[in-house]
């Protein structure tokens, strides 16, 4: 059985590839070597970064369908390659913070590193032309981006989430700060589509304190390659074979 139509992709986007499947109601999502920062300021390839980026998505996604969580992952095709079902994808990011990190720091009075009594849950429109402006629940209402119920559910599936990643990071010596996911749509449904990976996760050595993710890259924290393979062999426990 065939699986990719050799054709240009349906959506082409910082370090994926979409295709259609000859398969109704499934896509092909490619994980690339390419890695971005800073609005695509920054861009690089790295040999390897899309199989560990896949592998653990993967697995995450694994992970949370047998926890109960529905996601769009149906089965990779290779270490690169996942097979998805269509979505249709609802404009959000949601940013679940378990420490305080990143943009939290810049734009609010609290220290990075402080642990937050209790998760925190960011929204922001999906726009690049508008850099992803942050959404509070009156404006998701009045965009008609989801109704009121949708929107409870979709919180809730986010904290849910957390609690299982936390712990399953935590189990590894890894600490959970903070990730971005995406939702979609299916027969009314809310489903956790897009990726869980080391470009979406914000992730330190419970032990050293030292990043594990993408912020190695933007701020040249030191080997890119190494962190995501650490991070891939702990999330795998140890199960990363083969070189990229």
């Amino acid at each position: 059985m065939k699986y990719l139509i050799k054709d240009t992709p349906l959506y082409k986007g910082k370090a994926k590839s979409v295709y259609r499947s000859e398969i109704d109601g499934e896509f092909i999502v490619k994980f690339r070597d390419d890695i971005t920062a800073f609005d695509g300021g920054k861009k690089d390839i790295l040999k390897g970064k899309g199989r560990y980026n896949a592998l653990v998505s993967s697995h995450i996604f694994r992970l949370l369908e047998e926890k109960g969580i529905r996601t769009h992952f149906i089965r990779m095709i290779d270490e690169t390659t996942m097979v998805v079902m269509e979505l249709s994808m609802i404009p959000l990011e949601v940013i679940v913070r378990n420490v305080a990190a990143g943009s939290m720091t810049r734009k609010y009075p609290i220290n990075e590193g402080t642990k937050l009594s209790q998760p925190v849950i960011v929204i922001d429109y999906k726009d690049d032309s508008r850099h992803d402006p942050m959404l509070n629940d009156d404006l998701i209402l009045a965009l008609d981006l989801l109704n009121k119920e949708e929107l409870e559910e979709l919180k809730e599936i986010s904290l849910r989430i957390n609690n299982i990643m936390y712990d399953y990071m935590h189990d590894r010596d890894i600490t959970l700060v903070d990730f971005k996911i995406e939702f979609g749509k299916q027969n009314g449904n809310i489903i956790l589509g897009d990726e869980i990976s080391m470009d979406s996760m914000r992730l330190w050595d419970s032990k050293t304190g030292d990043s594990m993710d993408k912020d190695v890259y933007r701020f040249d924290k030191g080997d890119v390659m190494k962190s995501y393979e650490s991070v891939a062999a702990r999330i795998l426990d140890n199960k990363v074979k083969g070189e990229p």
